[in-house]
C-alpha cells in the first residue's frame, strides 16, 4: 500500500506540474477557501469534521459508516482500518482546523481527471496561499476536504476529512490520519537530512528522505501545493536511476549475483525508518531458500550502498512469486554484516 501509494503520489505532481504550464483559468471544477467559504458552509463544514473526528478517536465506525456516502459505506474497510490503526494518535487531543476547502465538480458523470485550483495562483504557478487538487475518476458533486492539525496523547497528527454533500449534509467521502513525525522527526528535519545527504553525494538516501519528507508534509496524495511542489523538484534532482522508480530493475550485487528489483520503499515500524525491497522470485514455496535469498539481496544492497547504514534502522526484503504471494524477511541494519 505505501510504495503503490508514493509512485501515485509523485505521478500525480508531475503530472499538476504540466498541467499548471499548460491550462488557463476556467475550468469547469472550482474550488473555493479562506474568505470564498460563506460563514454558514465553513459552520456546517467545521462542525461536521468535528463531529467525525469525535467518532474517530472514539473509535466509533459504526457511526462513521453510519454517515458515510454509500460507495464508501459498501466498501468500509479500508477507513476502518485507518480508524483503528490511528486512534491512539487521535484520542485525547483536540483538533484545530488548518484549512478547508470545497470542491465543485459539475456534470452527470464521473470525471476522468478533475482538477481544482484554489487560492490564488501567480505567474509561476503556486504561490504560498494556494493548493491544487487532482482527482481521477470523480463522480460529479459537491466535495470539501478539511484538513485537521491534532495534538493528542502520541505525539501531533494530522487528520484530512473528504465530505460530499448529500441531501444538505456532508458526508463522509474520505479518511485520511497519520502521525506528522518519525521518532519526534517532523517533515522539516528529514528534508534537512536530504539536503545533507546530497551535500555528500548520497543520492539514494536523499531521495528516500525527500519522498518521507514529502509524505510526513502531503495531507492526501492528490493535493499539491508550493512547499510540496518544491520538495518534487529537490527530489528529482537526486532520483537514482538504479531504482525501480519506472518500473523493475536489474540490481547486481558485489559479488555479481543479480535480483529484479520491482520496488523500494520506506516503511515506519516501531517508528523507525525501514528501507524494504521486493524482488521477483520464481518460486517461494522452499521458504529456507526464500529466506537465503532475502538475506542474501540485503546484504547485497547495504554492502553496494554502504550510506543506507547511516539513514535506515534495518531493511526488509520480500521475495514476491508470479502469483503475487510474497516471503519477507527483516534484518537490523547492525545484524547486517
Amino acid at each position: 500500500m505505501i510504495d503503490s501509494y508514493k509512485k501515485f503520489v509523485w505521478l500525480g505532481l508531475l503530472l499538476f506540474a504540466g498541467m499548471l504550464l499548460g491550462t488557463t483559468p476556467g475550468l469547469s471544477q472550482t474550488c473555493s477557501t479562506g474568505s470564498e467559504l460563506s460563514p454558514t458552509v465553513r459552520s456546517s463544514l467545521e462542525s461536521t469534521a468535528r463531529q467525525y473526528f469525535n467518532m474517530a478517536a472514539q473509535g466509533d465506525v459504526f457511526n462513521l459508516k453510519q454517515n458515510a456516502i454509500p460507495a464508501i459505506a459498501n466498501d468500509f474497510g479500508g477507513i476502518e482500518r485507518a480508524v483503528v490503526d490511528n486512534r491512539a494518535g487521535l484520542s485525547g487531543g483536540q483538533p484545530t482546523i488548518r484549512n478547508s476547502y470545497v470542491l465543485d465538480a459539475p456534470g452527470t458523470a464521473p470525471i476522468p481527471s478533475a482538477e481544482f485550483f484554489c487560492g490564488v495562483f501567480g505567474a509561476q504557478g503556486q504561490t504560498n496561499n494556494s493548493a491544487g487538487f487532482r482527482i481521477p475518476n470523480l463522480p460529479p458533486g459537491k466535495y470539501a476536504v478539511v484538513i485537521m492539525d491534532v495534538n493528542g496523547t502520541a505525539g501531533p497528527y494530522m487528520l484530512t476529512q473528504v465530505l460530499q454533500e448529500v441531501n444538505g449534509a456532508w458526508k463522509l467521502a474520505g479518511f485520511y490520519a497519520k502521525p506528522t513525525q518519525i521518532d519526534g522527526h517532523n517533515a522539516d528535519w528529514f528534508v534537512n537530512q536530504a539536503r545533507a545527504y546530497k551535500a555528500k553525494g548520497q543520492n539514494h538516501d536523499a531521495w528516500f528522505y525527500f519522498l518521507q519528507a514529502r509524505e510526513l508534509a502531503a495531507p492526501v496524495p492528490f493535493m499539491s501545493t508550493l512547499q510540496l511542489d518544491r520538495l518534487y523538484d529537490e527530489a528529482q534532482q537526486v532520483m537514482p536511476t538504479d531504482l525501480p522508480v519506472n518500473g523493475p530493475v536489474d540490481f547486481t550485487g558485489p559479488d555479481g549475483q543479480t535480483w529484479k528489483l520491482t520496488q523500494v520503499f520506506t516503511v515506519v515500524v516501531n517508528g523507525k525508518l525501514n528501507l524494504v525491497a521486493k524482488y521477483q522470485a520464481p518460486d517461494i514455496s522452499d521458504t529456507a531458500k526464500a529466506l537465503q535469498g532475502n538475506i542474501a539481496l540485503m546484504k547485497a544492497l547495504v554492502a553496494k550502498y554502504p550510506e543506507y547504514r547511516e539513514a535506515f534502522d534495518a531493511v526488509v526484503a520480500r521475495a514476491v512469486a508470479p502469483s503475487g504471494q510474497d516471503y519477507g524477511t527483516l534484518l537490523a541494519m547492525k545484524d547486517i554484516k
